[in-house]
Formats: C-alpha cells, sequence, structure tokens
C-alpha cells in the first residue's frame, strides 16, 4: 500500500466520527448525540405539577412555550438530582410520531462535546429481557472507558411523552403562571 493511500483510509476513518454531548448524572458520565441537543441552560425556576411521576420534575417557561423538565436521575433509577450550581437543563426535541417537542431533560453537570470516531461506538450489551435497555443507544469507547451513551427518543416510551404533551397543554390552558412566571 502506498503512503498516499493509507493517508487517504485514515483521512476517510477521521471523517467518520460524530460528536456527543456528555454530562454527568448521579456520577456516571452519559452522553447523547450533539444533533438532539437544542439548547443548555441554567437550571430554572421549575413548576411542579401534581399527579405526575417522581421523574417529572415539573415544566418550566421557555420563551413562552411550556417545556416538562425531566429528571434524569430518577428517570435512570439513580435517585432525584439535588441541585447545585453546575445542575442544568438539556433541552432536546424527541419525536412522537411525525411531530418533535421540546422536552428538558435536567442533569448534574454539562462535561464537554467529545469526537467519538464511529468505530468506537458499539451496540448496547444483551443483559436478556429482564433488564430494560431500550434508552441506550450506544457505548461509546473513549481511551479505555465506556460512556453510555442515550438514545434520546427511547429515554421515555411513546405513551409517557404522549402524556408529556398532554401535561404541556394543560400547563399552557392555565395560563403563564402554571409555567413558573
Amino acid at each position: 500500500m502506498s503512503k498516499q493511500t493509507a493517508g487517504a483510509s485514515r483521512g476517510d476513518a477521521a471523517d467518520e466520527v460524530t460528536q456527543y454531548l456528555t454530562f454527568s448524572v448521579s456520577d456516571e458520565r452519559l452522553a447523547m448525540s450533539i444533533d438532539a441537543v437544542k439548547e443548555i441552560i441554567e437550571t430554572p425556576q421549575v413548576t411542579r405539577v401534581p399527579m405526575t411521576p417522581d421523574y417529572i420534575r415539573g415544566v418550566i417557561n421557555l420563551r413562552g412555550s411550556v417545556v416538562p423538565v425531566i429528571d434524569l436521575g430518577a428517570r435512570l433509577g439513580r435517585g432525584p438530582l439535588t441541585l447545585t450550581k453546575r445542575s442544568c437543563v438539556v433541552l432536546v426535541e424527541v419525536q412522537v410520531g411525525d411531530e418533535g417537542h421540546v422536552l428538558g431533560m435536567l442533569v448534574d453537570e454539562v462535561k464537554n462535546i467529545l469526537d467519538i470516531p464511529r468505530e468506537d461506538v458499539k451496540p448496547p450489551p444483551e443483559f436478556g429481557s429482564e433488564i430494560r435497555t431500550d434508552f441506550i443507544e450506544a457505548m461509546g469507547r473513549v481511551d479505555d472507558v465506556f460512556i453510555i451513551i442515550l438514545s434520546v427518543d427511547h429515554v421515555l416510551s411513546v405513551q409517557e411523552l404522549a402524556a408529556l404533551r398532554q401535561l404541556s397543554g394543560e400547563a399552557e390552558a392555565s395560563g403563564p403562571e402554571a409555567a413558573g412566571e
């Protein structure tokens, strides 16, 4: 193989890099495709909504829109997150059918954006039917450590997303005070 061909091969592999936003939840480092991230905001005033699951932290007013906020720690079975100066909300767009909905995910801290080569992104492990892994899109290898890459569209089931959409509609119908203003 000539040097020119070898260099071209390396260049092609370098082109197959995907960017992931990394963040921590209960001392665990997780990631999601940067393409799913719309915005990262400081933890705003969150209005708790009665009779919602523990992992639904509440709703926020985002430029006049009601946006549900999911406590990612509680959602992933790690317990509710304690708010600190580094806590923030990662706004993502999730698909329900053909509709996109903005959803906030409360995390302990946003870390950085990583470029992970495609060859270092592995399929999620198989644990059997008893352990739910549908929220794991892949495992990204960075050095000798694996980072769980979340499937944003699967962190919540379709039924849960539909319930959140209904919750947003009810909060909007109640007026701006329902969203924390």
